[in-house]
């Protein structure tokens, strides 16, 4: 996939270099605003299930 990639981006090694940086960002952007809050309520990181009295050993 990263090769087909690399194939159909223009330019030379530095700008298509550039180019993957910047698609690479993009795509860390996209997900940190909208993929990750909207998945986090979906996912169960809040249900703690630990027991409150006790010994420990």
């Amino acid at each position: 996939m990263y090769g087909w990639i690399w194939r159909h981006l223009p330019g030379n090694a530095w700008v298509r270099a550039l180019i993957s940086l910047v698609l690479a960002l993009a795509i860390v952007f996209v997900l940190f605003q909208w993929v990750f809050p909207w998945a986090e309520p979906l996912l169960p990181f809040n249900d703690v299930t630990v027991n409150g009295g006790g010994n420990a050993g």
